[in-house]
């Protein structure tokens, strides 16, 4: 499932992770020197070797417990380990308006001492049995995620259920933990990249939810009470939110027991919820965030297409030719290789699950903007106008089909694809049939969803920095505008 780039691992306190987005980064050039030759014939190798791996490993079992807990189970006993996903649907754009940050905050203190056990000991318990527990808010879910050696299953399933029933937001790491995140939006005020992409989320989904920043503000942040903290626990931590998927050295009768006793605690319901649908906004307009910076900084992004549309495979396999596949990309080449105008250049899907978007970005000098936008806008249209070619399509799809197998080179990987599965309702059997749809791309198919997709003067851009002949259509929005 692809919704964003792959994340990196940030760390905000002993034994705690959090996921970010992770920068796009180019890939191997089309002009490519003897190293990058040797290292994509070993990728090939790989993929090989992984589709193997598929064919004869990854079969996906529906566990269901004598409690009614359901997890999706891929069973590997070549290594003592287990891996778990959880999501529980409903993020931070359910957080109150006047406290977003209020989910994120909970995904960084729910492992901060839970129970009987306060924060240093769970956090000890953690580290002396090589558990690793961390939890993430995203707009839609709030995910978590437990890895451990067999032999310290219990404990972890112990722990885990501790944290997700009974979490204690003592004063100590409360305090400390806000601390952290107050210390994380003072460096962010000042990131180019972070000013960008929040900004453009702004523009574009104006009064939804959507628009607020996902860790707050420093006085929401501040605002944050334990109360809220727990009512977040009580409304959102429950069974019909729940979506588990476990890779790794467990069996199904192993599974079922740990299902019971650590999920069936929850409440059987969430508070009800509802997210509106985005109305995308400011289509075609340009903001200048005036920054004293050499390099310019570019988010750009218009209205885009959901994962339960028909065609969203047709827009994958496009959007990796336009600008999501690295130097195999039409954008790279056109920016970064023929003219040198930019190191990295992109575009990808983001299919939220009330608002899509189609979004890219780009870094370049600030006398050098302008033509970086110009040939942007002149790709988005050509795309629009023309679609791809046979021959891209056809490399697109190679590589899409081929290097899918890489995607199971971790049991973290897998299970979060089982849980991703779920969550979109995709169906069990989904990694059997996933390249079926990409290899059913037709021509035809590209071309009329290339026109349907791309539009460049719905094109909605961010500009921080300093750019040079650059204007302007509307002043930047505030919070909240």
């Amino acid at each position: 499932m692809h919704r964003h780039p792959e994340p990196q691992v940030h760390r905000y306190a002993r034994g705690h992770q959090r996921t970010l987005p992770a920068a796009q980064a180019p890939a191997a050039s089309s002009a490519r020197p003897s190293w990058v030759a040797g290292a994509v014939a070993g990728l090939l190798a790989l993929a090989t070797l992984f589709a193997a791996f598929q064919a004869r490993a990854v079969e996906v079992q529906r566990v269901v417990s004598p409690g009614g807990i359901e997890a999706w189970l891929v069973e590997d006993h070549s290594n003592p380990i287990i891996a778990v996903e959880l999501v529980f649907r409903g993020g931070a754009s359910l957080d109150p308006e006047d406290k977003p940050g209020l989910a994120h905050m909970v995904s960084g203190l729910i492992d901060e001492g839970a129970g009987p056990l306060d924060s240093q000991t769970f956090q000890g318990t953690l580290d002396d049995l090589s558990i690793g527990l961390r939890f993430n808010a995203g707009l839609d879910n709030f995910n978590g995620s437990l890895t451990t050696l067999t032999e310290n299953r219990e404990r972890a399933f112990e722990l885990l259920r501790l944290a997700i029933t009974a979490p204690r937001f003592d004063r100590e790491p409360v305090e400390r933990i806000r601390s952290q995140i107050l210390a994380r939006l003072s460096r962010e005020a000042e990131d180019p990249d972070v000013i960008a992409s929040r900004t453009l989320r702004q523009l574009m989904f104006q009064d939804h939810p959507y628009a607020r920043p996902t860790r707050g503000t420093e006085a929401s942040v501040r605002s944050i009470t334990t109360d809220d903290l727990r009512g977040f626990v009580q409304d959102r931590f429950a069974r019909d939110q729940l979506f588990i998927g476990v890779v790794g050295d467990i069996t199904t009768d192993e599974l079922e027991a740990l299902l019971d006793s650590t999920f069936l605690p929850l409440p059987l319901s969430a508070q009800p919820f509802s997210v509106p649908e985005a109305d995308i906004g400011n289509a075609g307009d340009l903001v200048v965030i005036e920054k004293n910076i050499p390099q310019s900084v570019v988010s750009l992004g218009q209205g885009g297409i959901k994962r339960d549309d028909p065609d969203y495979y047709a827009a994958y396999v496009v959007n990796y030719i336009l600008g999501g596949g690295g130097f195999a990309s039409r954008l790279v080449e056109e920016v970064r290789e023929k003219r040198g105008l930019a190191y990295s250049v992109y575009s990808y899907l983001s299919p939220l699950d009330h608002g899509a978007l189609v979004a890219g970005g780009v870094a370049t000098q600030n006398a050098r903007v302008g033509e970086s936008l110009d040939l942007i806008r002149q790709e988005w249209q050509r795309m629009a106008s023309e679609g791809p070619t046979e021959a891209e399509l056809e490399a697109a799809k190679r590589f899409l089909t081929g290097s899918f197998p890489l995607r199971f080179s971790s049991s973290g990987r897998i299970a979060g694809m089982l849980v991703g599965m779920q969550l979109e309702d995709l169906g069990i059997d989904y990694l059997d049939r996933r390249n079926d749809f990409i290899e059913a791309v037709t021509l035809e198919d590209a071309r009329r969803v290339a026109k349907r997709v791309y539009r460049p003067d719905d094109l909605t851009v961010v500009v921080v920095g300093a750019p040079v002949g650059v204007e302007a259509t509307r002043e930047a929005p505030t919070d909240g505008s």
